[in-house]
């Protein structure tokens, strides 16, 4: 009888769960809620996490080597901000009963992932601008929807993620402006960073819908509102009006407008180089897991003086006391 009332109880909060989704009302943390649907946000969440942290090693190359001041000034905002928007999403990752230190040892273990874009090299200080107009670009399309999702912390973090990676993208875009109207060595420095980012990025959004397990479930859930091939496209006709205001080019000799069907088509992406990346044979993917282990454990004594100090102030050891304390242990 136990068992049988546990099932119609499980039933019922099912039921409620699923209204609340029909009806677009958010999930809180302490809502119930399907098991799967808290693991998928967990690998989602912790995922988009672990990007912004990863995705300070290619910018941050640049910090002592940008042109002027200005530049300088920033390209250091921008990385910190990416590292805001890392620890927003370790946040909301916790709601869902997982801990900070579950998910690093989840990242430097191998476990979990990051977006494959950060694991290519950044060649020059055209990159910079290569990553804010078109990794950026595509983020804030990927981002955008997720405003909207149907985990309320998530939603809530990503109104002020997208807020500051519009400004990433302008930035990125004026950074690529200013060399295509510069000498023809800049020029030609700007095009060669579109070139090498153009593809990574469209690769960005995920594999093709009809090889994308996760795909049907999230958008039944409103985790997502919009498919992978969606997305890309979104930022395909995007990406196809803005290069002509740099009067570059970008490298698909198939990219031409469709009057049928209202879009860009553009030509086959090379999914095979996304799979190698994601299985951690890119160009750079040991090089930025050996950067996120070495500052770990660098980073040991941080958190080991960060806790000490929150012991002593939940025991109420305060200035001289503290000080005593210390001394005697």
């Amino acid at each position: 009888m136990r068992k049988l009332s546990d099932n119609m109880d499980t039933e019922a909060l099912q039921k409620s769960f699923d209204e609340k989704i029909e009806k677009d009302i958010k999930i809180e943390p302490k809502d119930w809620m399907p098991v799967e649907y808290r693991k998928t946000l967990i690998r989602q969440i912790s995922q988009h996490a672990h990007s912004e942290i990863v995705g300070m090693l290619p910018e941050g190359n640049w910090i002592t080597r940008a042109p002027t001041l200005r530049r300088k000034c920033i390209l250091i905002a921008k990385v910190q901000d990416e590292a805001g928007h890392g620890l927003y999403l370790y946040c909301a990752a916790e709601t869902l009963n997982i801990t900070r230190e579950e998910m690093t040892e989840q990242l430097l273990s191998g476990k979990a992932k990051y977006s494959s874009i950060f694991n290519y090299p950044t060649l020059s200080w055209a990159d910079m601008g290569a990553i804010g107009w078109l990794v950026d670009g595509a983020a804030i399309i990927n981002q955008i929807p997720l405003c909207r999702t149907s985990y309320a912390p998530y939603a809530r973090g990503m109104v002020r993620i997208c807020k500051e990676e519009s400004f990433h993208q302008r930035q990125g875009f004026d950074i690529l402006l200013t060399l295509s109207r510069g000498s023809a060595e800049q020029k030609a420095m700007a095009q060669d960073a579109i070139n090498r980012w153009w593809w990574p990025s469209l690769m960005m959004f995920g594999p093709p819908d009809n090889e994308s397990p996760h795909t049907i479930q999230n958008m039944k859930w409103k985790i997502k509102r919009f498919t992978n091939d969606e997305l890309r496209q979104k930022f395909v006709d995007m990406c196809a009006q803005q290069v002509e205001v740099l009067g570059l080019q970008i490298p698909d000799p198939d990219l031409k407008w469709n009057e049928e069907r209202g879009h860009y088509d553009f030509g086959p992406i090379n999914w095979d180089e996304f799979w190698n990346v994601v299985k951690g044979n890119g160009p750079c993917n040991k090089e930025r897991m050996a950067a996120r282990i070495k500052a770990h454990e660098d980073g040991e004594w941080v958190r080991a003086a960060a806790l000490e100090y929150a012991r002593k102030e939940a025991a109420g050891l305060t200035g001289k006391q503290s000080e005593k304390a210390t001394i005697k242990k």
